[in-house]
């Protein structure tokens, strides 16, 4: 661990020149050239002014920023990948320490062991571990930041396989309210591993976190259909049935999305709604092609593939779906299974999407999410067999109300089949109050951890992941 100065009092600054003058970084003022481009997430819904942007480069600066806001009463935010729908790692007025430059990613091949950096994303850690034949579970967005997903919960294909990303945490590096940086691990501060582990960012800033690493790759099976929006109820049913009897390696996607305008795709389709079936497989590629086979071989799919592909372009293949920059709002809600009423429900309001960039979906649990204790963790949904997703996307800010009203209207009918559980990550602009639903039966615990690391609320009150 990094030998640093935990003295609080020796960060205390009377002026921005003089934290500026204390960090190895930057600090980025609303007079700066690069303000606006730094203040901006990916969430183009967002439009917050911080005071402040200390764009750190080591833990020294995270402490000093801290005792610079600390000692002026400003608000406190933490960036590192920024890709929270509502925004939380930003807010008018506060002190934005941003971590985006801190994204080393240091591997271990053979205690099969990543370190990585406050700032990292998933394009970071998916390059650094696919050069030893080596993954871990990580989102479906590149541009992601690991350490934000993982505070959260962390899905993702390999989940089912290997875990959740807050089961794969070995250890964390974390500065705490008071300016100290401790070591949070099974033995070191086990109350605070715990909490770390689908908690979310209410402790201290996380700066650096040690994940389990497992072989995966360099390529894997994945298979994608695409199915005509007529064809939708039978596809899901059948989706259903694959889902109930799939191994632990495939990780697997039921969408409703905009068919893209390119060649792989019938003309008369492009723009239209249609059913995506993505899965993957995380063993063996022929293993893998034989499991996933079934998904192709049904119906009149516009396209239908199982293919060879590295890991890494597995994990980057939403990102065109969901630029960044754009508008977006999302529902979300844990499922208790897929019933027809379900699925007549899902159909009847996903099509016509509200915009080039919206989807909606079932996101597969079960395998190795679900045999874990749900106090274990931090993280409580391990009996769930579905998280849905309702994810309105579009550019043009005039749509904003009709697009919300749509994304609500979805989510209030899809409510009876809706465990009452909802995922930290998902959160979206509505749903931060939304405590019991995010961490059920471990919420009273939680809030004990808070009491014990940040009784000052230096962090906030008890919130969603950042």
């Amino acid at each position: 661990m990094q030998d640093v100065s935990t003295d609080l009092e020796a960060t205390k600054t009377g002026s921005p020149e003089e934290l500026d003058r204390r960090l190895d970084g930057t600090l980025i003022r609303p007079t700066s050239d690069e303000y606006e481009a730094a203040r901006a997430v990916w969430n183009g819904m967002i439009d917050r002014r911080p005071a402040l942007i200390a764009r750190c480069t080591s833990v020294a600066d995270v402490i000093a920023s801290l005792g610079f806001a600390r000692q002026h009463g400003l608000p406190i935010t933490v960036r590192g990948g920024g890709h929270s729908v509502a925004g939380r790692s930003i807010a008018d007025d506060a002190l934005l320490i941003d971590l985006s430059s801190m994204n080393s990613v240091e591997v271990d091949p053979e205690a099969r062991i990543a370190r990585v950096g406050p700032g990292a994303v998933g394009a970071d850690l998916d390059s650094a571990t696919q050069e030893h034949g080596l993954a871990t579970t990580g989102g479906t967005y590149s541009a992601t930041g690991v350490i934000g997903l993982t505070l959260g919960g962390g899905m993702g294909f390999l989940a089912r396989r290997f875990g959740m990303a807050v089961d794969n945490v070995v250890g964390a590096d974390i500065v705490l309210a008071d300016g100290r940086q401790v070591h949070a691990d099974e033995t070191e501060h086990p109350d605070l591993f715990w909490a770390l582990r689908g908690g979310g960012g209410n402790f201290g800033v996380v700066t650096s976190m040690e994940l389990r690493l497992h072989p995966v790759g360099p390529e894997v099976a994945v298979a994608q259909a695409f199915y005509p929006w007529t064809e939708a109820v039978d596809v899901l049913r059948r989706f259903r049935e694959f889902a109930a009897d799939a191994p632990d390696e495939v990780g697997c996607y039921a969408l409703a999305v905009n068919v893209p305008p390119i060649a792989d795709f019938p003309e008369e389709s492009h723009g239209s709604t249609a059913v995506a079936l993505i899965a993957s497989h995380a063993g063996a590629v022929a293993a893998g092609e034989r499991a996933l086979a079934p998904l192709t071989e049904f119906g009149s799919p516009l396209l239908a593939a199982v293919v060879p592909m590295p890991y890494a372009t597995l994990q980057q293949s939403f990102d065109a779906a969901i630029p960044a920059h754009q508008r977006y709002y999302w529902k979300s809600a844990y499922v208790s299974g897929m019933p027809d009423e379900a699925l007549d429900t899902f159909v009847a309001h996903s099509s016509p999407l509200p915009g080039p960039f919206s989807s909606a979906y079932f996101e597969t649990m079960g395998g190795a999410i679900g045999r874990v204790d749900p106090a274990a963790t931090a993280f409580p949904h391990r009996d769930a067999p579905f998280n849905l997703g309702i994810n309105p996307g579009w550019a043009d800010a005039a749509l904003d109300e009709a697009a919300i009203a749509w994304a609500r209207e979805f989510f209030d009918a899809m409510t009876p089949y809706s465990t009452g559980g909802l995922y930290a990550n998902y959160a979206g602009h509505d749903d931060l109050d939304r405590l019991r639903a995010a961490y059920g039966t471990n919420l009273e615990r939680l809030i004990e951890v808070k009491e014990r690391y940040d009784p000052d609320r230096v962090f906030g009150r008890f919130e969603m992941a950042q």
